[in-house]
């Protein structure tokens, strides 16, 4: 079966040869699947594609006229695709469920948390100056603090697990309660306002939905302590970036972790030390000294390449074999 992979990277491209079995024909490019790069898709069966991809229903009608049976999502979530538009076009499509992400992403968020609290880019940057002084340098114990938690799903109880090792007390906002990790952490369950109001740590691990979308913005940040550090490592829609800002620069709130950002298909996965970025929002959320920004790579283990290479391919061999694969979404 012919496939075209899309927006291959040289981090995960060794790991799809590594994982290559079977009938397949692989092609790639590191270009992104959009209205303009459809096309290369000519000729091929399937075709693969990461988030940074543009799978939407204009893009799936020209990949349906184009003959393309089968997409392979190299990711568990499926929000850069219309699944809607996809169904109706009789166009198979298949995820990567279980890829061991979320203690990878929950051990990211704690990366920018301790980060952030014991000011480690600064002092980096204040000992390759040759200024050893600790002045600006204090932070505090994580041991007691209050621990907020947005969603419990599997990235948020792995990050409440970690939490618990420092000795936290976790609250967390979730309709659906996990009593297992009630036990485990002793974790209780609160409303979202209170816990905006009474964490020094609020971590988001919540899904991008209707009800999500912007759930932190200038009412739900005016609700936090001065003190409060703030992390999202879930998805950068879930915070309205502009008061995000507008919170940090006013002293609202303390600090910033991001592993998204609300805009981020412009700019993340891609190389522009040669151009500028023009996105005025995110060069000065950027260039704030109480925020620390990755370009989504809190996934990006060793673990978790493997499992999502391997994933894809089973997926792509079993489409090639028998049109059956146990990973589509229906």
């Amino acid at each position: 079966m012919k496939t075209l992979i899309y927006s291959i990277s040289g981090f995960d491209k060794p790991f799809i040869e590594k994982a290559l079995h079977g009938n397949l024909d692989l092609a790639y490019t590191d270009l992104p699947l959009n209205e303009s790069t459809v096309k290369m898709s000519k000729g091929f069966d399937a075709i693969s594609i990461f988030t940074s991809d543009n799978a939407s229903a204009i893009v799936l009608e020209k990949l349906h006229a184009l003959d393309v049976k089968y997409i392979a999502l190299r990711s568990e979530g499926s929000d850069y695709i219309d699944m809607y538009k996809a169904h109706a076009l009789g166009i198979k499509v298949a995820n990567v469920p279980n890829t061991s992400s979320s203690t990878a992403v929950a051990e990211h968020a704690t990366a920018l948390l301790l980060a952030l609290n014991r000011k480690l880019i600064l002092g980096q940057k204040m000992m390759q100056l040759g200024d050893y002084r600790l002045d600006h340098l204090v932070g505090f114990n994580l041991h007691g603090k209050t621990v907020g938690i947005i969603g419990t799903g599997k990235t948020g109880s792995a990050f409440a697990k970690i939490m618990h090792g420092f000795g936290c007390k976790i609250v967390a906002f979730d309709p659906v309660k996990d009593e297992e990790l009630k036990l485990q952490t002793d974790i209780s369950y609160t409303t979202f306002n209170e816990l905006c109001s009474n964490s020094d740590i609020i971590s988001v691990h919540c899904s991008l939905n209707s009800k999500t979308n912007h759930l932190f913005n200038k009412t739900t940040f005016a609700m936090m302590r001065k003190e409060v550090i703030f992390i999202n490592t879930a998805h950068g829609s879930i915070v309205n970036t502009a008061d995000l800002l507008k919170a940090l620069n006013n002293g609202i709130i303390a600090a910033a972790g991001l592993d998204v950002y609300e805009h981020e298909k412009e700019i993340f996965f891609k190389d522009h030390t040669g151009t500028p970025i023009n996105d005025e929002l995110f060069l000065k959320l950027n260039s704030n000294p109480n925020v620390l920004i990755t370009g989504h790579q809190s996934f990006l283990t060793t673990e978790v390449l493997h499992g999502i290479a391997s994933t894809t391919i089973a997926n792509l061999n079993q489409w090639a074999y028998n049109s059956i694969c146990k990973n589509e979404i229906r």
